[in-house]
């Protein structure tokens, strides 16, 4: 069993910084492979990015590719999400998730999930 918590989000204006972070417990965590993605207002959940706990090799969507970049602390169980130049198009609820085997870009193919945390970008 893998426990997720995401934490970080809050209100910014367009240019701006926010750092999540995705705080993971379980026995065999470093057995799994971390994502984030996002859901905006009417729209479905999307991939924005994720990296190998082992390894750290890491991987974006190409909307933010360049912006945001993903990071994992092995001493504290813990991902981030560094998201820089914020647009008010990435105004979402942001989800970090954990999955076995290669990184997959779709939700289904995660087991485990964070609460979500509010991102929002003033314009």
């Amino acid at each position: 069993q893998v426990t997720l918590v995401a934490s970080g989000g809050g209100l910014v204006q367009a240019g701006g910084s926010l750092r999540l972070s995705c705080a993971a417990s379980g026995r065999t965590f470093s057995s799994y492979n971390m994502g984030w993605f996002r859901r905006a207002p009417g729209k479905e959940r999307e991939f924005v990015g994720a990296i190998y706990w082992s390894g750290g090799s890491t991987y974006y969507a190409d909307s933010v590719k360049d912006r945001f970049t993903i990071s994992r602390d092995y001493a504290k169980n813990t991902v981030y999400l560094q998201m820089n130049s914020l647009k008010p198009d990435d105004t979402a609820v942001y989800y970090c998730a954990a999955r076995r085997g290669v990184i997959l870009y779709t939700p289904q193919d995660y087991d485990y999930w964070g609460q979500g945390t509010q991102v929002t970008v003033s314009s």
